[in-house]
């Protein structure tokens, strides 16, 4: 098969910044969870509110980064010789990493039974030794006795996931069970998505075709506004074969594969026009986002704009603001101002280690019994507090990179 010629050979600046900030603001509003009088711009909106907060927009940029990535990823493979087999492997080795962090952490949200025998904070310090013992990017050695220190830790993260996951009891006696949370739904978008770019790779005459049906799955499937009745245009009564199939493909109401496979195709075509001039660049990224943010004003005459609904409005209008970050950012880098990010570069280059490593402080803080002082705990000062907490969460993941801890997948 003949495939548009893209360059995925040079390192996309742009991409890593994209992904560093989303991630430094993801660190950012989920520890809002230990303070309170939040400003409500920059928190979630309750269900079915008609509204837009930052911590609303840090999760479908995330996917959408992970879509900015998946061309790079599988197209350096292939550029390596791997095989369609051992990529396919890699997608689904990637999943099911992604869904096993997902359901330890998910679980953990409701706390534990007082029956259970440790505390919250020694479940999630082992759970997080637990994945870097398994996921961790081991240097590459020679040495017989390095390569079965490396299965030896192996072997003990897979043996203090059992015995978390057998032992677990949640407040309800509840056992540990199949939910999966914000990574187990990245890992499920990124299979769909991923899958879908193998059998297409660059060819966007394919992938915006596919983009749009996801995104009219979830025009059909959402439910509209007041004015509208509040059901949604596609009803059938449940249960019923069109929303079975879509739970098992894991498309849902198309919401979430709609931003990550935009992102794929947001990456394909930022990578296929890097040549062109940056003004003419520019005005293609204010006219997609002028695009979107119409769609969106459109769209919430018949949806409100909740993330909780998964609404189309929240899809164009996120969508939007991903494009304009993503535009700037890549600007900045090819100008060369991508050192005004390195501060939080590691956020971008070991995100799932940054990610993680918040539950290791939460851990600490409840072992240790710490209490913030009441000025840390609410108003402005409990913002200061939530930002200097990211900042010092991605020091500790580089800190960590340079003894050579860092997850990849």
């Amino acid at each position: 098969m003949n495939y548009t010629k893209i360059d995925f050979s040079q390192r996309n600046v742009g991409i890593d910044l994209f992904r560093a900030l989303t991630m430094f603001v993801m660190i950012f509003v989920n520890d809002f969870w230990k303070i309170h009088d939040v400003p409500h711009w920059l928190d979630h909106a309750i269900r079915g509110e008609d509204f837009l907060g930052l911590a609303d927009v840090v999760f479908p940029c995330f996917l959408i980064a992970v879509g900015l990535s998946i061309p790079f990823a599988i197209e350096r493979r292939y550029s390596k010789g791997m095989s369609g087999e051992s990529t396919i492997g890699h997608i689904l080795s990637r999943t099911l990493a992604l869904l096993i962090m997902g359901a330890f952490i998910t679980n953990s949200e409701a706390r534990l039974s007082p029956d259970v025998s440790y505390r919250i904070g020694v479940y999630w310090i082992l759970m997080v030794t637990a994945f870097i013992f398994i996921w961790n990017y081991y240097p590459r050695t020679d040495n017989p006795n390095g390569k079965k220190l490396y299965t030896l830790l192996n072997v003990i993260g897979v043996i203090i996931l059992i015995y978390l996951a057998l032992t677990f009891r949640n407040p309800e006696g509840g056992v540990f069970g199949a939910r999966w949370g914000i990574l187990g739904s990245i890992g499920w978008t990124y299979l769909l998505c991923a899958f879908i770019y193998v059998f297409t790779r660059d060819r966007l005459k394919y992938l915006v075709p596919i983009w749009i049906v996801f995104v009219i799955i979830c025009i059909l499937g959402s439910r509209m506004n007041t004015a509208w009745g509040e059901t949604a245009i596609l009803s059938f009564p449940r249960p019923n074969f069109y929303n079975e199939m879509l739970r098992i493909l894991h498309i849902g109401n198309g919401a979430l594969p709609a931003f990550t496979l935009g992102g794929v195709i947001l990456s394909l075509i930022s990578t296929k026009y890097r040549q062109v001039p940056v003004l003419k660049r520019a005005v293609y990224a204010i006219v997609a986002v002028a695009i979107f943010l119409l769609a969106g004003i459109i769209s919430r005459q018949f949806w409100i704009l909740a993330k909780l609904g998964a609404t189309p409005t929240w899809v164009f209008f996120v969508t939007a603001i991903a494009i304009g970050t993503y535009a700037i950012l890549s600007w900045l880098a090819e100008i060369g101002k991508a050192s005004w990010f390195n501060v939080i570069k590691p956020a971008g280059t070991a995100t799932l280690t940054c990610y993680l490593i918040p539950y290791v402080w939460y851990g600490l803080a409840d072992i240790t019994g710490y209490i913030l002082p009441d000025g840390l705990t609410h108003g402005f000062m409990g913002i200061v507090k939530c930002l200097c907490f990211a900042l010092v969460i991605v020091g500790i993941t580089y800190l960590l990179g340079r003894i050579h801890i860092k997850l990849k997948i």
